[in-house]
């Protein structure tokens, strides 16, 4: 399995916001996300080829019961159904961030995990021909799975974590929602919004704005603890 990082740090964003949590994050990516905070696992993957057991090996290093797989997509790394199953089998608690464009099960081999941290990608994700390319097209083609979500939200524990722009991104994410539709168990205070933005300033402008629009929807407000506290920098 190709592998960009593996660092201790605290869980940044979501439900599990400043657990501290050991981070595997895969290299390759199904998707060219205009802003991409992780080139380096998606426009550029980088990162060295390595067995189950090393990769196991630098987790038991940690004293931490969290993992969280990431990348890049993980869902596209070769063997992350294995990987998910030996944490399990080690006790670990498992998230794993996904865009959500490939389902929990494949082929009737499941994937196992206590949180899935699904972030679909909007409009305002799509980049420009000029710099992407054919990737442009492809990831427009791709980057909305409304039966892949609800097969997620039918699989487990999952939170709904959307990059939000502006307000105008509000009227997707509602369309995005009704297409999914009622799922037992899942209800809209697990559906989070998290300012677009890698440095603290920005950040800090378009916060109060998500802020008012989950308090007028009845989603939640996603911070980005770890902005905040290291910056924009790998390993965090």
């Amino acid at each position: 399995m190709r592998i960009s990082e593996i660092f201790h740090s605290i869980q940044g964003e979501g439900l599990l916001l400043g657990v501290p949590s050991v981070f595997i994050r895969t290299s390759g990516c199904n998707l060219r996300c205009r802003w991409c905070d992780t080139p380096y696992a998606s426009w550029n993957p980088e990162g060295e080829e390595m067995s189950l057991e090393e990769i196991l090996r630098q987790v038991r290093g940690y004293d931490c019961q969290h993992v969280v797989l990431t990348g890049g997509e993980p869902m596209v790394a070769a063997g992350i159904r294995e990987l998910a199953a030996a944490l399990r089998a080690e006790g670990k608690h498992i998230t794993i961030e996904t865009a959500a464009t490939i389902p929990p099960d494949v082929d009737g081999m499941g994937v196992v995990f206590d949180l899935g941290s699904l972030s679909p990608k909007l409009a305002n994700s799509t980049p420009d021909a000029e710099v992407a390319g054919p990737w442009k097209e492809r990831h427009e083609k791709t980057r909305l799975q409304p039966d892949v979500i609800r097969k997620w939200l039918e699989a487990g524990s999952c939170q709904l974590k959307f990059v939000v722009s502006q307000v105008e991104d509000l009227p997707e994410i509602e369309e995005l929602l009704n297409e999914v539709g009622a799922v037992p168990g899942f209800t809209r205070d697990r559906v989070l919004l998290m300012p677009e933005g890698t440095d603290v300033e920005t950040l800090r402008q378009k916060g109060p704005l998500l802020a008012e629009m989950c308090l007028e929807h009845g989603f939640r407000f996603a911070p980005r603890i770890h902005i905040e506290l290291f910056g924009n920098t790998r390993g965090t």
